[in-house]
């Protein structure tokens, strides 16, 4: 008996797989915060989250990968894509940062923290977030560059993108290192003041 052509959509295919992806990286977030990063191995998230390590590389080339890897990029992409056509590119990103970021839960954010400060507090996993920033980044140019009809390497437009993940830092790391900042409140002022040219 033949499988339900419904099994074989793109979309159900790509749900199933970001299941897998969030729940690798869900045990393996759990297992550092339990035992530390460099005591944890791929062979341990792969048993807790009832999958082959063969099929953990698949998923993520390096244990740095399960770390960096942020879910959250496709989701503020799509937001600003539904974003008026005739809204500015700052107000526009601001809005899509605002809803994908305002819709996580409090274990959302937890989980998100939890990435952050590995990321920038262990030693292995630093050049790891230089790249994830410098992905992020291109992602931000190649999105503008579909919108404005520019090449991506446009020197503008890295320009733009950088001064975006700027923002998204800067409005990121005081909870990171407190982690008593509204992170909301944070985000809406960083963009702010992108949009009004950040006057000094």
């Amino acid at each position: 008996m033949s499988e339900s052509s419904a099994i074989d959509k793109p979309g159900l295919r790509e749900r199933k797989k970001a299941r897998t992806r969030a729940s690798i990286q869900e045990h393996a977030l759990r297992l550092f915060r339990e035992q530390g990063y460099e005591a944890t191995t791929v062979e341990q998230i792969a048993e807790a989250a009832e999958v082959s390590p063969s099929t953990f590389f698949r998923y993520f080339p390096t244990k740095e990968d399960v770390v960096a890897y942020d879910a959250l990029d496709p989701a503020v992409m799509a937001s600003w894509r539904s974003q008026p056509p005739e809204m500015a590119p700052i107000p526009a990103i601001r809005r899509a940062m605002i809803e994908v970021f305002g819709s996580l839960t409090p274990d959302q954010v937890a989980e998100m923290m939890d990435r952050g400060r590995l990321l920038f507090s262990v030693p292995e996993l630093r050049q790891a977030a230089i790249n994830e920033m410098i992905r992020s980044g291109q992602m931000v140019a190649d999105e503008m560059a579909v919108r404005l009809g520019r090449p991506p390497d446009d020197f503008e437009l890295r320009v733009f993108a950088g001064a975006v993940m700027g923002g998204l830092l800067a409005a990121l790391i005081p909870m990171l290192e407190s982690g008593s900042v509204d992170m909301m409140t944070q985000l809406d002022r960083a963009f702010a003041f992108l949009e009004k040219g950040m006057p000094l």
